[in-house]
């Protein structure tokens, strides 16, 4: 069954759950797009509600066998959340660097997950001490910004990383910064997300 999760700390908009089986298709469909076309699955806005043609940011996970194949996503909301979900799809599955493109035998093993990202918040903070002990494992999803570097962890990424520190420390890392480096022109902003997920029933469903 599709779940969204709300999170209890303050969320976006809440999806219901029509929407959240909405997105997942939408992914799936732009995934199967691609893989016909080499493009992304054009939304047409009449075909959605309300909620999903509304300016959002998104992030789509691709597991195969419970290991990452893919993940792409929209830390500031520039288009509808059907549209973003739709393009960050295709991205997942056939642009993310650290993967070759997705094959076509590989869709009906593919497993979804579409993070709904609430607005980023600035994170005023003084100190690498300041910092870890303002975030709020499991909660908080993290950006790191300064100059050209720049990295994002979803909420998600706490599950294998559950201590602060060693979660900021890979989070410089993926930057390309040391992971004991500090600066005061060093910035970040938190946001939280609604995760969408689905199961094998869902998948056989729409193979």
């Amino acid at each position: 069954m599709l779940s969204p999760k709300p999170n209890v700390h303050g969320s976006p908009p809440a999806i219901a759950p029509e929407d959240a089986r909405t997105l997942i298709e939408v992914a799936r469909a732009s995934i199967g797009h691609g893989i016909a076309t080499g493009e992304p699955l054009e939304v047409e806005p009449h075909q959605y509600s309300d909620r999903l043609m509304q300016v959002g940011a998104s992030f789509v996970t691709l597991n195969i066998a419970g290991q990452l194949r893919g993940c792409i996503g929209s830390v500031e909301a520039r288009r509808p959340l059907a549209h973003d979900v739709a393009h960050n799809a295709f991205a997942a599955a056939f642009r993310d660097p650290r993967f070759p493109p997705l094959a076509e035998p590989e869709l009906h093993r593919m497993e979804i997950q579409v993070s709904v990202l609430g607005p980023p918040v600035p994170l005023s903070v003084a100190s690498e001490e300041e910092l870890l002990t303002t975030l709020r494992p499991g909660v908080d999803g993290l950006i790191l910004e300064e100059s050209t570097f720049r990295s994002v962890f979803l909420p998600q990424v706490w599950d294998t990383l559950p201590e602060p520190a060693e979660f900021l420390e890979h989070l410089k890392l993926k930057a390309g910064l040391p992971a004991g480096y500090w600066s005061p022109q060093l910035r970040f902003q938190r946001f939280i997300v609604e995760e969408i997920g689905e199961d094998a029933e869902d998948r056989d469903r729409t193979d």
